[in-house]
């Protein structure tokens, strides 16, 4: 089952064959903070800021989430050579 980001119902990015791979997403999109609980205090963890959050998801029609995958990939490749 694939996975995407939301933000309460709405479906804000594509499918990812992953729920990790929606996490890089979130990540590389400035989506995620780390927070710290009492309980947790030397250790943070990371959460989506706000009401976004990753769940499973059917692929839209014509969607392949391998490929989304892959050119999520290719982005952040070129975003990393075009910053060096």
């Amino acid at each position: 089952m694939p996975y995407a980001l939301f933000c309460n119902e709405a479906k804000l990015s594509k499918a990812y064959p992953t729920e990790a791979d929606v996490w890089k997403l979130a990540q590389h999109s400035g989506l995620v903070v780390d927070v710290v609980s009492d309980e947790e205090k030397p250790h943070p963890r990371p959460v989506l800021d706000n009401d976004y959050e990753i769940r499973p998801c059917r692929a839209d029609p014509h969607e392949n989430p391998e490929k989304n995958k892959a050119e999520a990939e290719r982005d952040r490749q070129l975003e990393f050579q075009l910053d060096s």
